[in-house]
């Protein structure tokens, strides 16, 4: 812990003294964070797999960009409940998250879909 302390204050001591430098690492930072594309993996069973595709086929076509009033994406949740991030990987994150919350599992959610035309 103490080296690491010791190399971010020797890390700002360079960045003050020469700004140049700093604004040059700064911008290979920004590129390469640019480039990274932030993937969600979700670790579903095939039937759970199956039953999360059948709900973003009926709610949105799979449209990740699919909107309707307050509703956004592939799994139509509210706009809110993405906090502006209307990446895939987030989309696929917060419905994941919705859905365990909401329902237990997406064949659950289906079975309600099923029934009520939403889940």
């Amino acid at each position: 812990m103490k080296v690491k302390r010791f190399v971010l204050a020797i890390l700002t001591v360079v960045a003050l003294t020469l700004p140049g430098l700093a604004t040059a690492t700064d911008s290979v930072t920004a590129q390469a964070a640019t480039k990274t594309k932030v993937v969600y993996v979700s670790k579903l069973s095939k039937k759970q797999a199956a039953a999360k595709a059948w709900i973003a086929k009926r709610e949105s076509g799979g449209n990740y960009r699919a909107r309707n009033g307050i509703y956004y994406g592939k799994y139509q949740l509210t706009i809110s409940m993405l906090h502006g991030d209307y990446s895939k990987a987030n989309q696929e994150k917060t419905a994941d998250r919705y859905t365990h919350h909401r329902y237990g599992t997406w064949t659950k959610a289906k079975r309600h879909w099923l029934s009520h035309g939403w889940y």
